[in-house]
C-alpha cells in the first residue's frame, strides 16, 4: 500500500487524501520532520489531522505515519516539579536539544529515563491484582509518595516480581498474567489517553471544602474538595493573582497549573514564585508537589486546546493515589480561542461570536471529570478545577462566560472598580455566588463552630442591604437616612475593608484560617449589635466612630497573629468597655 501524504496544509491543520489507514483520535507523524499531530476528522475520501507543532515549511507530498494509538500523555515519577508543554513534551530537556527556542519534531523522553528511585515492590509472586491496585512504591519528592497501580483496563496474577531496590522508569517491576493467559510487563510508569477519563469505583458528594485562606472565598464563597469554579474577570482585575493565591495556600495535596495561551512571563513569574515559595508543609520549595503546563500565547495553537486535557489527566492519576489535587486553568477564553482558531480552518458552521457550536460540550466535557471519588483501590481522592475566564470587555455575558456558568457551582466575579480601587482579591460580593453552601454547612458547625452558617448568612444580608442604601445615598445623599441605616453603611464598610480585602504581602494576612475568619466575623458583628442598642438609645453614630472602635476592629486582621485566637476576647472586651463609655453622649431628640 502507498504511504500516505500530505495533501493541504492550512496552519494546524493538515489533510490527507485516498487512505484509510488512520482512526479517528489516532496519534501520527506528519512530514519529514515526524511532528506530532492527532486525526480529528475521517471521511471516505480525506482524513484531517491537527498539528500539535508549527508546520511552518511543511509541504504537499511529504509522508504522514500512523501510530495506532491515541493521543496519550506518560504517567510515572518524575511528573512533580517538572514544567510541560500541551501535549508532555518537558520544557526543560527541550531546552537542553535544541535551546530557548523549542524546535520542531524533537523526540526527548517525557519523564527522566536514567533517574533511579528507591521503589518498594508490595507483591510477590502469585498475588491476584485488580484494576487500579498498588503494586510497588517509591518517594517522588519529600512530600509526594508515588503509588505504582495497575492501568484500569487490566487485572491478573503476579508471575514475577522484582526485589524492592533502586529502579529505572523503564524497568521491570511486575508481570501479569491475565485471564486469558497473557502475559503483561508493568514498569514504574504506564500511558493513557488524554481525552478519556480515568475511571473510578463510585462518585463521592461534596462534603467538606478546600480551604483556601482568602476570606472572601472560604467564608462566603466556599468550593468543595473536587468542585468546579470560575473566575471571570476583564484585563488587570487580578485572575492569575488570584490563582496564585490559591495554588500557593489552598490545602491541595498537588497543584497543576495550567498556562494556557497566557503571556509567557506570567508562567515565569508562577515558576520563580512557586519555587521560592517554602511549603509550609514540608518547609520546602512548593514545586516539590506542583507540576506546570505551559503553552503560552506564542506556542502552537492547536497544542493549547489539547493542554487542558494533559493536566486534568495528570491529576486524574493522582487522584488514583489518594491525593486532593487543585487545578488552576488560565484560562479557558483562550483554549477556546484555540478552539475557535482550528474549527475555523475546518471550515465548520460558526456560532454565536465565530466560536464553534459545540464549545459548551467540550467545556462540560472537560469540567465533569472533576469531583471527589472513590478510587479503584479503595482511597479517596478529588480533582477540583478553578478556571479562569477572561471575557472581553469585562462583558460576562459573552460565550465562554456564559456557558461556563452552566458546568460550574462556584462563581467570583471580578469586579474592574474594585481592582481599581486596589480592594483584592476584586471579587464582587453581589454577583458571585457558590452553590455548595448547603453541602458544606455541617462541616464549618462542626469544624469551626455551630454559629459559622448564621454569622456568614447575616454578614451577607448586611452587605445585600448596603447595596440597597447605596441606590439611596446615590440620589440624595446620606444625611438623609436614620441612624440605624447609617449604622448599616458602618458595619458594611468594615466588613468590606477589615474582612473582605486582604493582603498578599502581610505575613499574618496572606492566609488566614477558618478559626480566625470565624473570630473576624463575630467580631464584626458583636459591634454591629452593640452599636445598634447604643442609637436605639439615642447615640449618634458620628460619636461611635470617633471613639476608634471601628478603627479597632479594621486593623484586626494585622494586629492579631493567626495563631493567637484568644486575643479575640480581649479585644471583645475592650471594646465593650469603649461603646459603653458612649452611653451617656446622647443625641438631642426633638
Amino acid at each position: 500500500m502507498q504511504q500516505p501524504v500530505i495533501y493541504s496544509v492550512n496552519g494546524p491543520v493538515v489533510k490527507v487524501r485516498n487512505t484509510n489507514v488512520f482512526a479517528m483520535m489516532e496519534t501520527v507523524f506528519v512530514g519529514h520532520r515526524r511532528l506530532i499531530g492527532e486525526v480529528i476528522g475521517l471521511n471516505d475520501t480525506e482524513t484531517t489531522i491537527q498539528v500539535y507543532e508549527s508546520t511552518s515549511g511543511l509541504q504537499t507530498g511529504e509522508p504522514v505515519e500512523p501510530t495506532g494509538a491515541p493521543m496519550s500523555v506518560t504517567l510515572g515519577p518524575g511528573i512533580m516539579t517538572n514544567i510541560f508543554d500541551g501535549i508532555e513534551r518537558p520544557l526543560r530537556a527541550l531546552e537542553q536539544a535544541s535551546g530557548a527556542f523549542i524546535g520542531d519534531g524533537l523526540a526527548v523522553p517525557v519523564l527522566d529515563t536514567e533517574k533511579e528511585y528507591d521503589v518498594d515492590v508490595k507483591v510477590r509472586i502469585g498475588t491476584v491484582l485488580q484494576p487500579g491496585e498498588t503494586y510497588a512504591s517509591c518517594p517522588e519528592t519529600s512530600a509526594i509518595l508515588h503509588l505504582c497501580m495497575v492501568p484500569p483496563t487490566l487485572s491478573g496474577k503476579v508471575v514475577y516480581a522484582a526485589k524492592s531496590g533502586k529502579y529505572r522508569i523503564n524497568d521491570e517491576i511486575i508481570r501479569l498474567e491475565d485471564a486469558a493467559g497473557t502475559v503483561h510487563s508493568l514498569t514504574l510508569c504506564q500511558k493513557w489517553p488524554i481525552r478519556r477519563a480515568r475511571p473510578a469505583a463510585r462518585r463521592l458528594a461534596p462534603s467538606r471544602p478546600m480551604i483556601t485562606g482568602q476570606r472572601v472565598l472560604d467564608t462566603l464563597f466556599p468550593i468543595a474538595r473536587g468542585g468546579t469554579a470560575a473566575i471571570p474577570g476583564g484585563f488587570g482585575t487580578g485572575k492569575t493573582m488570584t490563582q496564585h493565591q490559591i495554588a500557593k495556600w489552598c490545602d491541595a495535596d498537588i497543584i497543576v497549573y495550567i498556562g494556557c495561551g497566557e503571556r509567557g512571563n506570567e508562567m515565569t513569574q508562577v515558576l520563580e514564585e512557586f519555587t521560592a515559595l517554602t511549603d509550609p508543609r514540608t518547609g520546602k520549595s512548593l514545586m516539590e508537589r506542583t507540576v506546570l503546563i505551559a503553552n503560552t500565547s506564542n506556542m502552537p495553537v492547536a497544542a493549547r486546546e489539547a493542554s487542558i486535557y494533559t493536566g486534568i489527566t495528570l491529576a486524574e492519576y493522582y487522584r488514583d493515589m489518594g491525593y486532593h489535587i487543585a487545578i488552576m486553568a488560565d484560562s479557558t477564553s483562550r483554549w477556546a480561542e484555540a478552539l475557535r482558531e482550528i474549527s475555523g480552518r475546518l471550515e465548520e458552521m460558526p456560532a454565536e461570536e465565530g466560536y464553534p457550536a459545540y464549545l459548551p460540550s467540550r467545556l462540560s466535557e472537560f469540567y465533569e471529570r472533576t469531583g471527589a471519588y472513590e478510587t479503584l483501590n479503595g482511597r479517596e481522592g478529588s480533582v477540583t478545577v478553578i478556571g479562569a475566564v477572561s471575557p472581553q470587555g469585562s462583558d460576562f455575558s459573552e460565550p465562554v462566560t456564559q456557558n461556563t456558568k452552566r458546568f460550574v457551582r462556584c462563581f467570583w466575579g471580578l469586579d474592574k472598580s474594585l481592582a481599581y480601587a486596589r480592594h483584592y482579591p476584586a471579587i464582587n460580593w453581589t454577583m458571585s455566588y457558590s452553590e455548595y453552601m448547603d453541602d458544606l454547612s455541617a462541616y464549618y458547625e462542626r469544624e469551626v463552630s455551630p454559629e459559622f452558617n448564621a454569622c456568614r448568612t447575616e454578614i451577607s444580608a448586611l452587605l445585600k442591604e448596603e447595596q440597597t442604601l447605596m441606590d439611596i445615598v446615590r440620589l440624595i445623599g446620606s444625611d438623609v437616612l436614620p441612624e440605624d441605616q447609617k449604622l448599616v453603611m458602618e458595619t458594611a464598610r468594615l466588613i468590606r475593608v477589615g474582612f473582605l480585602q486582604q493582603n498578599a504581602y502581610h505575613k499574618d494576612d496572606t492566609y488566614v484560617p477558618l478559626q480566625k475568619q470565624y473570630l473576624m466575623m463575630k467580631l464584626i458583628l458583636h459591634f454591629h449589635h452593640e452599636a445598634k442598642k447604643l442609637i436605639c438609645d439615642h447615640t449618634e453614630l458620628s460619636a461611635i466612630r470617633e471613639s476608634g472602635v471601628p478603627d479597632l476592629i479594621v486593623k484586626v486582621k494585622y494586629d492579631i497573629p493567626n495563631n493567637q485566637p484568644e486575643r479575640f476576647d480581649e479585644l471583645t472586651i475592650r471594646i465593650d468597655s469603649m461603646l459603653h463609655a458612649l452611653r451617656g453622649r446622647k443625641k438631642e431628640v426633638l
